[in-house]
């Protein structure tokens, strides 16, 4: 038994049969031509408005506990490739050439092997020096007990003790607390096992000063992070940005990555809308608003309604809001705006407020991929070298997909054969 086609399949196979150019009257051959677009227009939307509409019922089965619809994989054609990833390219082996390693170790100490005098024959003549590079570490305690001056002077009532080396404050030195921070960090090792490392290697710390020297009083460090990023931001026009998940105390987030060839630098955030980015090229947490030309400008280019637009000009103009203050007049003056077009006001505002602020430089040119979240952000947009060549890929397997198809075409109905 036949399998019977669904209606759309009817409507298609119904629409290959009809040939506009059979009809003699111009005026029909135009008004079905027409017809025909529209019609092929429509089941391509019916189609995407199916697909969405049935992620939306997924989605809420998932929220109600139960199961969506299986992802069942569609067949491929043979002839056409779909996945135009670049990430094989990325990841292409190249020529392996074995260097020397002993050209970037650094050397501490020399140290002339004698061969013993008694063991060479008397004709042995010196032909110099055979180095061999060894490398080691050791791991020594550099306890030092300071004896600090202390003077009082009975007319002033005062003491004056003298200070101890830049970096030695607490009982501990320099050296065991960028070890234990490198460690912790770099290493991944826990608490528990750096305490017993230490025990081990001779040093008495308690699990409270340990904590703390982890996770308090980190100013110098958040210092050098802001002027990494500054100086990062300076050193060229182009920035490279990216998002990835991350995952932080259980709760998925998203860490920002902004880089050139000169700086790399991360920045975790609860979201990964535009906002987010915002904040992240500002290098803060809390954003600021501002209502001035380029608001409206880009109010226009998200499709925000002119009455809207109308609207804002009433509120305060060229001034910068907190982020508090701004949605508080939104709730007063602009209590109807649905929350999308909210949205887009507060991106909106807020990207003007980073063009016309000056605490941190403003990126020109924003290379990273599609997304929408990236757009509209900076002057200029660019896609990297990744994503850019996956559109010639797909580009190349259309063109042979086409021309094989249309080879078929003619072999089929006219009989034609074609080498090219």
């Amino acid at each position: 038994m036949a399998q019977k086609q669904s209606p759309e399949k009817q409507v298609e196979a119904l629409l290959q049969t009809i040939d506009p150019s059979k009809f003699a009257d111009e005026s029909l051959r135009q008004t079905l031509t027409v017809l025909l677009n529209v019609i092929e227009q429509q089941q391509s939307e019916i189609k995407e408005l199916r697909e969405e509409n049935q992620k939306l019922r997924d989605e809420n089965n998932r929220l109600k506990g139960e199961q969506g619809k299986p992802e069942i994989k569609s067949n491929q054609s043979k002839g056409f490739k779909s996945n135009h990833s670049s990430e094989k390219e990325r990841h292409t082996p190249k020529k392996h050439t074995k260097s020397s390693k002993n050209q970037s170790i650094k050397v501490d100490r020399t140290c002339i092997l004698d061969y013993p005098a008694s063991e060479l024959p008397p004709d042995a003549q010196f032909k110099g020096y055979e180095e061999v590079i060894i490398q080691d570490i050791s791991l020594l305690t550099d306890n030092v007990l300071f004896r600090k001056e202390k003077y009082y002077s009975p007319s002033v009532g005062k003491t004056y003790l003298a200070s101890l080396p830049p970096g030695y404050d607490g009982e501990f030195g320099p050296g065991i607390k960028a070890l234990v921070i490198s460690l912790y960090y770099g290493g991944n090792m826990t608490q528990g096992k750096l305490l017993e490392f230490l025990e081990n290697i001779g040093i008495s710390m308690s699990a409270g000063y340990l904590s703390n020297l982890l996770i308090k009083n980190l100013g110098d460090f958040e210092a050098e992070y802001n002027q990494v990023y500054t100086s990062g931001l300076e050193s060229s026009s182009w920035q490279h940005i990216d998002q990835t998940s991350a995952r932080v105390k259980g709760v998925n987030q998203t860490t920002n990555v902004i880089c050139n060839p000169w700086y790399t630098v991360y920045s975790t955030t609860a979201k990964k809308d535009r906002l987010s980015v915002i904040g992240v090229l500002q290098n803060r947490q809390e954003l600021e608003y501002v209502l001035n030309g380029l608001t409206y400008e880009l109010l226009t280019s998200f499709n925000v309604p002119t009455k809207w637009h109308n609207q804002m000009k009433l509120l305060p103009q060229e001034t910068v809001l907190t982020e508090l203050e701004f949605n508080s007049l939104l709730d007063t003056y602009l209590s109807k705006l649905g929350s999308q077009y909210r949205t887009r006001v507060l991106e909106a505002a807020a990207i003007s407020f980073y063009h016309q602020q000056s605490q941190i430089p403003v990126v020109e040119f924003l290379v990273c991929d599609d997304a929408p979240q990236f757009k509209l952000i900076t002057d200029n947009l660019a896609l990297c070298w990744v994503h850019e060549a996956r559109h010639y890929k797909k580009i190349k397997s259309i063109c042979w997909f086409l021309s094989t198809n249309i080879r078929q075409i003619f072999r089929g109905n006219f009989g034609i054969t074609t080498e090219n």
